[in-house]
């Protein structure tokens, strides 16, 4: 990779101080250091940004960000700290702030979720290199398929359970289409079509295919003792770093 192309690429971690579902999740520890810190190595490790940068209005969460080697040049507002703010509106405010301050602007924008702990440097990479090579698309972002065909979804209703789609009850399941749900873990875009838009993905949305053990989403405590199971596979190591 080129110092050219690293130069074009800023990576955006929103990392807010409220989590309800599952308190301080963002910095929770996980195998020996915060779960934040393990998402800024793996942003390093990918080798494509030009700068590392955490927006949240947490002090000690910023202190963490710091401590692995990402920035916080500005805190988050207290309008984008609510647990209603969307992301869209984070990552128009960091651009914004970026803008103002006269730090250049970025070609390539990649928004990486602080729970994304199993994930690769590798993929950040592969989506790097999808949104910079392939000029026509808006956007790449990093999906799963579904454990089980959605056409044989169930859903309830008076007390029992309906199919969704009974015409589809005989097809075979390997002759179904996958189907595929966000994973949760980044979204590479162009900031220019956020600016202009106000939409991260597009139409033209590229995906990056993860595998089930690849990325857990963090809901509630069960969410986090799978997360506990899979990070020693996934090559995370004991405090000392990566294996």
């Amino acid at each position: 990779m080129s110092g050219r192309n690293v130069m074009r690429a800023l990576c955006i971690i929103p990392a807010r101080g409220g989590s309800r579902r599952i308190p301080r999740k963002n910095i929770r520890p996980l195998r020996g250091r915060p779960l934040l810190g393990w998402v800024i190595e793996t942003a390093q490790a990918a080798g494509v940004f030009c700068e590392i940068m955490v927006s949240t209005d947490d002090a000690e969460i910023a202190g963490i960000a710091r401590e692995y080697g990402a920035a916080v040049p500005f805190p988050r507002s207290l309008a984008t700290a609510t647990d209603r703010a969307t992301t869209t509106e984070v990552l128009i405010e960091v651009l914004a702030n970026y803008e103002s301050a006269g730090h250049g602007s970025f070609a390539l924008v990649c928004c990486l979720y602080p729970t994304a702990a199993l994930l690769q440097p590798e993929q950040l990479r592969l989506g790097f290199e999808k949104l910079n090579h392939e000029v026509a698309l808006d956007s790449v972002m990093a999906v799963q398929a579904y454990r089980h065909p959605i056409e044989r979804a169930y859903r309830e209703h008076d007390g029992l359970v309906r199919q969704t789609d009974p015409a589809l009850h005989d097809v075979r399941t390997q002759d179904l289409v996958p189907a595929f749900h966000d994973a949760g873990q980044f979204y590479w875009f162009r900031p220019e079509r956020l600016a202009t838009t106000g939409e991260i993905l597009g139409e033209r949305c590229a995906p990056i295919v993860l595998a089930q053990w690849e990325a857990v989403d963090l809901d509630n405590e069960a969410d986090w003792a799978l997360l506990e199971r899979l990070a020693p596979e996934r090559g995370l190591a004991e405090a000392g770093g990566r294996s």
